[in-house]
């Protein structure tokens, strides 16, 4: 059985798709599958389904559907035991499925090794990993969920760990000297991230480096004006370094392997 979380909730089978309709059923394989090898207690499952308006017959509700599941898991695996696949624990219930059956799983196994790779100065392995990571994304997490209070914070959290995956990356990326391939998947970036600050000074470090200092200055200027408007906020320290860095063509920014914060620090 494969799950996935990072996008529209699906679930499939080699027989082929499984995904329950109803929402709540839904909601209940997700939560299970988030916590894979670990018992969600019924309390948690009735906070997910009804947000603190459940109804007396919660418990019993939580019951049915989850023999629900387990006759569809029946129908279309005939060769599975289903209570072997979907346990009934003490006080609640456990999805029993094999290491990197969800995809998020899967997406921080390769992001951990795109980190320590990048931590090692080794830019093109974790380049790759974190690229591999971001693929698995097929969309916002849960997209088609509509999330109670306790998948909303792992919907939230994943959606973190995707944004510092990408922060990474295009790190190594820069390091490794690819700003020209960056430049249009910045722009885009910047475009849905108006008071991203790390990602503007990744498009300005780009943008300078492919002979665009006008356009890196208008990056910043656009930011500042971003910034005020919405936060009443200037830019960081760091990145007032950054804009005085390229105002002044200081050398590090013109050599791949400089990261911002070496110019943040010559600054």
């Amino acid at each position: 059985m494969k799950i996935s979380v990072l996008g529209s909730f699906e679930v499939r089978i080699p027989a082929g798709d499984i995904t329950p309709t109803a929402v709540k059923q839904a909601k209940l394989f997700a939560l299970l599958a988030l916590h894979r090898g670990k018992t969600v207690s019924n309390d948690e499952v009735i906070t997910e389904l009804w947000a603190g308006n459940a109804p007396r017959s919660a418990g019993a509700t939580v019951h049915t559907y989850v023999r629900k599941l387990r006759d569809v898991i029946a129908r279309s695996a005939p060769h599975t035991d289903p209570k072997k696949l979907l346990l009934t624990r003490p006080g609640g219930y456990m999805l029993d499925l094999e290491t990197g059956a969800v995809d998020s799983e899967r997406f921080e196994l390769l992001a951990q090794q795109g980190y320590r790779a990048h931590e090692s100065g080794k830019e093109a392995i974790a380049s790759d990993r974190f690229r591999e990571a971001l693929a698995l994304w097929r969309g916002p997490a849960l997209a088609d969920l509509g999330a109670g209070p306790l998948l909303e914070i792992r919907r939230l959290e994943l959606e973190e760990r995707r944004r510092s995956v990408l922060d990474r990356c295009i790190d190594a990326e820069l390091k490794l000297g690819r700003h020209y391939e960056l430049l249009g998947e910045l722009v885009a970036y910047v475009a849905e991230n108006r008071t991203h600050e790390q990602l503007h000074a990744q498009l300005m470090v780009a943008l300078y480096r492919a002979g665009r200092r006008v356009q890196a200055l208008e990056v910043y200027r656009e930011l500042r004006r971003e910034m005020a408007v919405r936060l009443g906020l200037e830019p960081s320290p760091r990145i007032q370094a950054l804009h005085r860095a390229i105002l002044a063509a200081d050398k590090p920014l013109h050599v791949s392997t400089a990261g911002l914060a070496t110019v943040a620090r010559a600054s």
